[in-house]
């Protein structure tokens, strides 16, 4: 086994995975109302998928996660899950994890937990039921608090990510605490990211989380602490809850220099960076030949390409997206 180092030192450990464009949602920050999704022949069958993640875990991935859209929507996706968790059993795999709305977890918690995932996170924004229909268009709250409910009670360790938005959330993010602290959930704060033409003026949305850490801080004790999830939150400790809150600053802070990852799509395509439109097309490689000669080469060849870091600067560019693809299609 190899290990992936791209040209400025970093060992690439950990691979998210996007297994499906499409989602029961149309969250306005994510979606355009009126999406156009991907044809069948492009996506990746599951079984492909699988392939081209156990490439990645032989050459030194240690931490998968599965996102969509929402992963759980796409047809047979435990089969996927279950398959993949076989690398968790070797050691090969540390661990096996998914980004999920919550929409589903009632029916799936239990599989997810006998297929060896150990912990999710779960996109909320709010606790209000009317403004999570106004946010995600469709989606009903008491669905996805029952779901995480599920989750819990399933063993499953949850983390809470929340996007925060200017003249939406930003009022309850103090509640947003207390049920984490309540239900002893971690929780984590994401800027907007100018990802994808949404419908909206992105500047409208944003808001700094160094602003909101100022005024949290008038009601919580907020300790800076090193813990490290693979991922690029910085997370301090709540005092009053011991729950984690962490934040995530593509915008006010860039946290390129120690990133260890990279992004597939459902249709194959490697992004190496999430602010970058370079990308590599490993769905050709993988399907030109039975054996994974091809394909471990693209690999090699791609990650040879990661930059070093993005950019992601919302006031310069106004309401245009930094690039035109959506969240939904790199799942964050």
């Amino acid at each position: 086994m190899t290990g992936m180092i791209d040209p400025f030192g970093r060992a690439v450990s950990y691979l998210r995975v996007s297994v499906t464009d499409r989602c029961d949602f149309r969250c306005v920050y994510c979606m355009a109302e009126d999406m156009t999704f991907l044809p069948k022949a492009e996506i990746l069958s599951l079984e492909e998928l699988d392939r081209l993640c156990s490439a990645f875990v032989r050459k030194g991935v240690k931490k998968l996660r599965l996102t969509g859209g929402e992963p759980l929507v796409r047809r047979n996706i435990m089969s996927l899950i279950r398959s993949l968790g076989r690398h968790l059993k070797t050691g090969d795999l540390e661990e096996l994890t998914l980004t999920s709305n919550g929409s589903q977890l009632a029916r799936f918690a239990d599989e997810l937990v006998d297929a060896g995932v150990r912990r999710i996170n779960v996109s909320l924004d709010t606790l209000d039921a009317d403004r999570f229909e106004a946010i995600t268009r469709w989606g009903k709250l008491d669905k996805v608090l029952d779901g995480i409910d599920a989750a819990r009670k399933a063993g499953l360790h949850v983390k809470i990510n929340t996007v925060a938005l200017k003249n939406f959330n930003e009022d309850e993010l103090d509640r947003m605490i207390d049920y984490c602290g309540t239900n002893g959930f971690d929780m984590t704060l994401i800027e907007t990211m100018p990802l994808g033409e949404i419908d909206q003026d992105r500047t409208d949305q944003y808001l700094p989380l160094s602003k909101v850490r100022e005024r949290l801080e008038k009601a919580w004790t907020l300790t800076d602490i090193p813990f490290k999830t693979g991922g690029p939150a910085r997370y301090t400790q709540v005092e009053e809850t011991g729950q984690k809150l962490g934040f995530i600053t593509p915008l006010t802070h860039n946290f390129c220099e120690g990133c260890n990852r990279v992004r597939l799509t459902c249709t194959g395509t490697l992004y190496m960076c999430l602010g970058q439109d370079d990308a590599a097309d490993l769905r050709a490689p993988l399907r030109a030949s039975e054996g994974d000669d091809l394909l471990e080469s693209a690999i090699d060849e791609a990650i040879g390409r990661k930059p070093k870091g993005h950019d992601f600067v919302i006031e310069r560019r106004g309401d245009a997206p930094a690039l035109g693809r959506h969240m939904s299609v790199t799942g964050g």
